[in-house]
């Protein structure tokens, strides 16, 4: 026996073998059960969506002889072994009449058509047309239907199917029930593969069908004509490599490897992966259009993680990566892919282009891109040390104003400055530059706006050591927009609980929390950083608000100096001018201010 197709052998008999399709069911056997039929129906969508498919069941349903009830004998789960059902699946009905519009355009062959439909059914209940591709019928053909279809006889049933209805006469789809049939998800496709090739007996395997689900592009039939052609290229078996090589698309697998390595900040990682693909000889534009994709896909996994889709049959791995991306990354990533993207039509080399467009995404996150490592300058140790310089005693970080004992293992090591290496500046440094040996967190005198308040008792930290050693910590981004409108709510020498403003509190992540804890290591306080959402303290100051009441009082304090200004004053006098209070920026930095 010939071998028969997978499309053909597993095309669906009945409405509940259609997959996908579920509102288009629903009508369609609620109209058969209640025996509310319409004369004419259209049915719409994409090639390979079930549209003649659909059609045939319905034929089916209306002439089966088995399984009827009611007066008009049609049902909506028709039997399949009478006569009517065999014939209708066989394709041997004389009672159904299948149309290739395609190839029947012309007003003679409609005429021709319609001048049989008064007739009687020979054998079935009803005769049905099954118009295929009605969109390419001539205006001529449209005009001879008009009346047909409008009142047909009683025993005639029309069934039009077309993949562009926009094509087709107003007229026309008013005379019609029209029903569009959907995209079918990649998850459905695969769902329907590992049902088919298991009840076959063909080894696959599911990351396989993941690949085949997603070339498909919503149409069964077309994934079903993959599976074939897959079947035959892995000799018997369907396998990952053999798909992707056959279907000659890139291995997803190895974009998730690009996002991994944004992850871990990984330059050398990430031109690695940039190599291996080249290898493959890719088109560069469409890797970073699937890095783009994916990292839409983690914005949504941050902000709503149920809504993430599954289209390549790795949602938790894309759950699993999101959780290693603060939200700004992940849209500053997003934004520099797309303008990327654009800019590759004027890049002199595609790959090229792709490995600055990733290496830009990491120069311009918001907390850079850390230090090479040491073993990257061999010689450094050699030349940093002179044979006569003497040598550096260890020091150890003075305590912060709270009075933490900083230990050895949670103090960090010192070490002597290269001279043969330029020092890199700290940006705050550059603004306001300091003793390099006065620690972060260590005032030396109550700011003149503030009164002198007692710190918490040795080993803990206060709200006023908080606000006071804020600046010092060195956050940056979103973390440093989160902690600056909390309050340190208690301290009990392990765990640093900050209360935070529930107008913030949306933000709120465990990568901030992380952030604030390193940088605390970093000035000799080893904690665990919490974050409360509650109603803020009305007698304590967020650094937020000190800093906005600083800046306020600066202003004032610039305004009242320009107004006592004898220079000021004549020109005021003389022509009448006045200030822009908004123009007035104060430019002199007071101790106060740092």
């Amino acid at each position: 026996m010939s071998y028969q197709v997978l499309a053909r052998k597993w095309r669906p008999r009945t409405f509940h073998e259609l997959v996908g399709q579920t509102h288009v069911q629903r009508a369609l056997i609620n109209a058969l059960d209640q025996g509310r039929l319409h004369h004419a129906y259209l049915f719409t969508g994409t090639r390979g969506v079930g549209k003649t498919t659909l059609a045939r069941i319905l034929a089916k349903c209306l002439n089966c002889t088995a399984g009827g009830r009611g007066e008009e004998g049609v049902t909506s789960t028709p039997c399949g072994q009478c006569d009517s059902c065999r014939s209708i699946d066989e394709g041997r009905f004389v009672d159904l009449i299948e149309v290739d519009a395609a190839s029947r355009t012309k007003v003679e062959d409609t005429r021709e058509l319609l001048d049989n439909v008064q007739y009687a059914p020979t054998q079935g209940r009803y005769k049905v047309y099954l118009i295929d591709e009605v969109h390419m019928l001539s205006t001529s053909s449209f005009n001879a239907l008009l009346k047909t279809l409008e009142e047909p006889p009683p025993h005639v049933k029309f069934l039009l199917a077309t993949t562009d209805p926009h094509k087709l006469p107003p007229t026309v789809l008013s005379r019609c029930l029209q029903f569009t049939l959907k995209h079918l998800p990649p998850e459905r496709v695969v769902e329907y593969l590992t049902h088919v090739l298991t009840e076959e007996g063909v080894a696959f395997e599911q990351s396989a069908l993941w690949l085949l689900g997603k070339a498909a592009e919503g149409s069964m039939r077309d994934a079903m004509s993959l599976t074939d052609q897959a079947i035959a290229f892995g000799q018997g078996a369907v396998h990952h490599a053999d798909v992707a090589a056959m279907l000659g698309t890139l291995d997803h697998r190895h974009v998730l490897a690009l996002v991994e390595a944004l992850a871990d900040i990984d330059v050398a990682g990430l031109l690695d992966e940039v190599a291996r693909l080249a290898e493959q000889g890719p088109d560069f534009a469409a890797v970073l259009d699937d890095v783009a994709n994916v990292l839409h896909r983690l914005a949504i996994a941050q902000m709503v993680p149920d809504a993430v889709d599954n289209s390549h049959g790795d949602r938790q791995e894309v759950l699993a990566l999101a959780a290693r991306f603060t939200a700004e990354d992940v849209q500053l990533y997003y934004q520099i892919g797309i303008q990327g993207r654009g800019d590759m039509a004027y890049a002199p080399d595609l790959r090229g282009a792709l490995e600055m467009t990733l290496m830009r995404m990491l120069a311009f996150r918001p907390q850079g891109v850390p230090k090479p490592p040491t073993h990257a300058l061999p010689l450094a140790p050699e030349r940093s040390k002179p044979e006569t310089a003497p040598a550096e005693p260890e020091t150890t970080p003075s305590l912060p104003p709270w009075g933490v004992d900083a230990t050895p293992s949670s103090a960090p090591e010192v070490r002597p400055p290269d001279p043969k290496v330029e020092p890199v500046l700290d940006p705050a440094s550059a603004v306001d530059p300091k003793p390099e040996t006065e620690p972060g967190w260590q005032p030396a005198s109550p700011p003149d706006d503030e009164t002198p308040r007692e710190h918490a008792p040795p080993g803990r930290l206060d709200h006023a050591g908080w606000l006071d050693g804020f600046a010092s910590l060195g956050l940056g981004g979103l973390t440093r927009n989160l902690a600056a409108h909390c309050q340190l709510k208690h301290d009990d020498g392990t765990t640093l609980e900050l209360r935070l403003d529930p107008d913030q509190a949306a933000m709120q992540a465990e990568i901030h929390q992380t952030r604030i804890a390193k940088a605390l290591a970093a000035q000799g306080t080893q904690r665990r950083v919490v974050f409360i959402p509650e109603p803020l303290d009305p007698t304590l100051e967020t650094p937020q608000q000190r800093e906005t009441r600083r800046v306020q009082a600066r202003h004032a304090q610039a305004l009242d100096t320009l107004n006592r200004d004898p220079h000021v004053q004549r020109l005021k006098e003389t022509l009448g001018a006045t200030f822009m209070k908004n123009g007035v920026t104060p430019v002199q930095r007071t101790d106060s201010d740092t």
